[in-house]
């Protein structure tokens, strides 16, 4: 990795907390300083702009979810399935540490105004959808899923649940919406998707 790559990949672990907790309205260039102990001149040296370094922070904030999920090792769908609520519950503390889930922080502030990071969530929602119902179908196909389940219906109600359910534990700081969603989603994958 050269230098330059070196200093980018270290500004975006520095903002990416930043980024999260506090938004993209809400980071301020001197939080960006602050975070990194670097100039403005060394950020935007490196970055065009704020922009640019909200979008790489977003991305590594997805990696983040994306490769705790990417460890869960098991080998039916049925139980990766599983495996993905007990993966949040196991890992909540951390995900609220670092601000909550970047998908739904990012999603309110970017709704209206940041078309960009708009855009950066719709296709995190849509790979995220993609991925469940890639893996109900798979379950459906190796027999451990009941014919005529709706892959797309189930991955919305999951994707609903966990991004409902983390909005009103952290808003509240009640674990209780988070712990019964995350239970409700397994109830539905043992009572009406597995065979």
């Amino acid at each position: 990795m050269s230098k330059a790559e070196a200093t980018r990949t270290f500004i975006i672990e520095k903002t990416a907390p930043v980024f999260n907790k506090k938004g993209y309205a809400g980071t301020s260039l001197a939080d960006l300083t602050e975070a990194t102990g670097l100039t403005k001149g060394a950020l935007y040296g490196n970055f065009k702009n704020k922009d640019e370094i909200a979008l790489a922070a977003f991305d590594y904030n997805q990696r983040l979810v994306k490769t705790g999920l990417a460890h869960i090792n098991s080998k039916s769908a049925i139980e990766k399935l599983l495996a993905i609520p007990q993966f949040f519950k196991s890992n909540f503390a951390a995900l609220a540490a670092n601000g909550g889930c970047p998908v739904l922080n990012t999603a309110v502030e970017a709704d209206d105004n940041q078309p960009a990071l708009k855009e950066k969530v719709n296709e995190a929602i849509h790979l995220w959808k993609q991925q469940y119902e890639s893996l109900i179908q798979a379950g459906i196909d190796a027999g451990e899923i009941k014919p005529g389940v709706h892959p797309g219906s189930y991955a919305n109600i999951f994707l609903a649940l966990f991004e409902g359910s983390v909005m009103l534990s952290k808003v509240t700081g009640d674990l209780s919406f988070f712990n019964d969603a995350m239970n409700r989603t397994t109830q539905i994958i043992k009572t009406e998707l597995q065979m």
